[in-house]
């Protein structure tokens, strides 16, 4: 563990573990506060691909920060071993924990959303696609403020260079990924909007018994609504959820025009499918 951080910090118990780190809760003595330390064992990085991604983590969080629904970073350390990155702590369960338990009202939908995309919008007026959006990276802190979390898989874009390199996790990956194209920040719209899916149904919308037939259906993106699981779910959100899994990048809607979306700006209020237009 680096001195300089152990000067700053007094390290506590660990609080979760991770492919490459662990993190431990913290506590800062000059400012009474506790936060989240990340450390990254760089022992463990033999691909070249991590150890960019490690590099780019810390620098793509500093780009981001300032909004309140991003996990903010405050502090780096390096020692030879290990990279560590002293971050807010969000020690209430995540959205995967949430999700897994039960199926969420529209309202209840709509406010986790709301706050998503504030986030995922900030990103990529920053020049950043997360491209791991996913309910494991979506944290709550003790006031129940949702967190975007683990840039690890991050880039930046812009002055039109595509993003590259398949990324993401199976379920949530956009079909432009899969097929190996050159894509652009909507892949994370995609991604919220398969998470608004399993919110309201419970089940992933495209899904499989492993990862290849779950790229298979991604790809083939046969969206349906099935009634048992829809009956009660509004035309706003279902039409919302069509316009962010749309295959057709162009019409895909950007972070921005999710936000704008009558059901989103209702609060998730059911309304007519007047309001749509």
């Amino acid at each position: 563990m680096s001195e300089a951080l152990k000067r700053d910090y007094q390290i506590c118990e660990e609080i979760g573990r991770g492919r490459f780190g662990t993190v431990f809760r913290c506590f800062s003595p000059l400012s009474a506060e506790f936060f989240a330390c990340k450390s990254i064992d760089k022992r463990l990085l033999s691909d070249a691909i991590d150890k960019e991604c490690l590099e780019k983590e810390a620098k793509i969080m500093l780009l981001v920060s300032g909004n309140p629904n991003v996990l903010q970073i405050f502090q780096v350390y390096e020692d030879e071993d290990a990279l560590h990155m002293v971050i807010e702590l969000c020690s209430s369960p995540h959205l995967f924990d949430r999700i897994s338990k039960r199926i969420f009202s529209e309202t209840e939908a709509a406010a986790v959303m709301s706050a998503l995309m504030e986030a995922i919008a900030h990103c990529h007026r920053r020049g950043v696609a997360h491209r791991d959006i996913k309910p494991d990276n979506i944290l709550f802190d003790d006031r129940n403020r949702l967190k975007l979390s683990d840039f690890g898989s991050a880039d930046c874009f812009g002055d039109g260079r595509p993003l590259r390199g398949v990324v993401g996790t199976p379920y949530y990956v956009a079909p432009e990924v899969i097929a190996g194209r050159d894509y652009n920040e909507k892949v994370d719209v995609w991604s919220a909007g398969v998470i608004l899916y399993i919110m309201l149904s419970g089940i992933p919308p495209f899904y499989g018994d492993s990862a290849v037939e779950i790229f298979g259906a991604v790809l083939r993106g046969n969206l349906r609504f099935p009634t048992r699981l829809f009956h009660s779910v509004s035309p706003m959100a279902r039409d919302l959820i069509r316009r962010m899994l749309c295959k057709d990048v162009s019409r895909r809607f950007s972070a921005e025009q999710v936000l704008r979306h009558p059901w989103m700006t209702s609060g998730g209020a059911v309304g007519s499918v007047a309001d749509l237009t």
